[in-house]
């Protein structure tokens, strides 16, 4: 068996001009909880499509829990739960979709059904249609969780849900989820939510991958480094990232080894003035913000 559960090689997937996933090279670790950070349009849910089965690549090669979704996309959906950003299910009440569902899911969970129903308020007497968009996506979240999978994937689960109902989904997805070593693939671009929960985080841009790697990596490795001087390190150092100029001082968000970057200004005059960690929203911004969409990275190793 596999050690990953979802794995990408060179995914390629057009709309005529459009390259909306474009060379997609993605390892998922089995058991991990898995940020999929991207800008909306960089090609997330599009990736999930392809991923489930329910949309073609133009080229490239993909596995999920070891299996090809293009050709065994029923075995992965047996074994996968899948929440799209807004999904349309037939309009029956809740209730009625637990009977329809449930007999396809082996491992089917009625108990489950009813705690998430009652944590997660889900009217489960309406008809989806009459449901709002929160609700819309608590429903479909339940149904996956009700039937035992291996992996979910699920595309911005926390759209439309109040802060205190998004709490309560992160911590049932980690608790009852992925505690038990099953895998969570988590699609957003609302990064503090990912933050919380994530251990490993690929960033997506434009339909390029342009980070990957264990979220404690990225936070020891990342760095600000804020400088006063003149003329020095060229920006096209290895280690930098970005640089910021202002207020009489130059800040260079560099990706490794920010000790002896600093170190290295030092010698050239400059007075260092901060050497600070970074969030993963301030890297998300230096990666794929700021016109930053054309930044090529190389995996963590």
């Amino acid at each position: 068996m596999s050690d990953l559960a979802i794995a990408t090689n060179s995914l390629h997937k057009r709309f005529g001009d459009i390259h909306a996933v474009d060379g997609l090279d993605m390892r998922v670790p089995r058991g991990a909880i898995y940020g999929f950070l991207g800008r909306n349009g960089a090609g997330k849910t599009t990736t999930i499509r392809m991923l489930a089965g329910l949309a073609h690549a133009n080229s490239g090669e993909m596995r999920v829990l070891g299996l090809d979704p293009r050709v065994d996309r029923v075995r992965i959906l047996e074994r996968t739960g899948v929440v799209i950003d807004k999904m349309v299910l037939p309009s029956m009440t809740g209730n009625d979709l637990v009977k329809f569902n449930r007999r396809f899911y082996p491992r089917w969970s009625d108990e489950l059904v009813e705690r998430y129903a009652d944590l997660l308020e889900v009217p489960m007497g309406r008809k989806f249609r009459n449901l709002s968009t929160g609700n819309r996506t608590k429903l479909c979240l339940l149904l996956v969780l009700a039937q035992g999978a291996e992996l979910l994937m699920l595309d911005e689960p926390m759209a439309g849900m109040d802060p205190v109902v998004t709490d309560q989904l992160l911590r049932l997805l980690v608790e009852d989820f992925a505690s038990e070593g099953r895998t969570l693939f988590l699609s957003s671009h609302h990064l503090s939510e990912v933050e919380r929960v994530a251990d490993w985080v690929g960033i997506i841009d434009h339909g390029k991958l342009v980070l990957e790697a264990e979220l404690e990596e990225i936070r020891a490795n990342f760095r600000s480094v804020r400088v006063a001087g003149d003329r020095l390190v060229a920006v096209g150092a290895n280690e930098v990232l970005a640089t910021n100029v202002s207020k009489g001082a130059t800040e260079y968000v560099v990706r490794a080894d920010a000790e002896g970057f600093a170190a290295r200004l030092r010698g050239q005059g400059a007075i260092v003035l901060d050497v600070a960690p970074m969030n993963l929203s301030e890297i998300f911004l230096e990666l794929v913000g700021r016109g930053k969409a054309d930044v090529s990275m190389e995996v963590l190793a």
